[in-house]
C-alpha cells in the first residue's frame, strides 16, 4: 500500500510570476507557513538540492530533510524526491503547471510510503498532507496574486 494525493489551485497571475514565485525555493519560508528554514546546498543546472526545516509540530519536534527537485519550464513541471526521507520510505512530488483562462493551474502530485516505525501510516499521512497542501496552496495563491496586483499598478 502507498499514499497518494492530487491537489490543485487556480492562480489568477501570470505564468512567469507563479513560475518563479513558487520555484525561488530560498523564498519558501515566507512562501510556505509550515517552513522555518530552505538551505541550498547544492545547485547544477534545473536540479537543486536543499534542506527544508518545519517550525516545531505540536509535540515540539523539528522535522527537517533533503530533497532534489528538477524544475523544468519548458514542460511546465518540476519533480522533487527526498534524498533523506525521516520518516518515508519515499516520497515523491510532482508540480505541474498549466496557463488557463482562470489562471495558473498548479498542481501538487506526492506519491508516498511511510516507514513501518514512523509515527502514521499511508492513510494517516494522506489525509495530513490533503488538510495541509489546501493550507499552503491557498497561502501561496494570494501571495502570488497580490505579487501580481502589485507588478500591475501604477506607479
Amino acid at each position: 500500500m502507498a499514499g497518494h494525493t492530487d491537489n490543485e489551485i487556480f492562480i489568477a497571475a501570470p505564468f512567469d510570476l507563479v513560475w518563479d514565485m513558487t520555484n525561488d525555493v530560498e523564498s519558501w519560508p515566507s512562501l510556505f507557513s509550515e517552513y522555518a528554514a530552505a538551505d541550498i546546498l547544492h545547485r547544477e543546472g534545473d536540479l537543486v538540492r536543499f534542506r527544508l526545516t518545519m517550525h516545531p509540530d505540536e509535540n515540539g519536534k523539528v522535522w527537517s530533510w533533503v530533497s532534489e527537485r528538477v524544475a523544468d519550464r519548458r514542460s511546465g513541471t518540476v519533480r522533487a524526491e527526498r534524498v533523506e526521507t525521516g520518516p518515508f520510505e519515499y516520497m515523491k512530488i510532482r508540480w505541474e503547471y498549466t496557463d488557463t483562462r482562470e489562471g495558473v493551474r498548479m498542481r501538487w502530485i506526492q506519491d508516498f510510503h511511510m516507514k513501518p516505525e514512523a509515527p502514521v501510516d499511508d492513510p494517516g499521512m494522506t489525509d495530513r498532507i490533503n488538510r495541509n497542501t489546501l493550507v499552503q496552496m491557498r497561502r501561496i495563491k494570494e501571495q502570488v496574486e497580490s505579487a501580481a496586483r502589485a507588478a500591475s499598478a501604477p506607479a
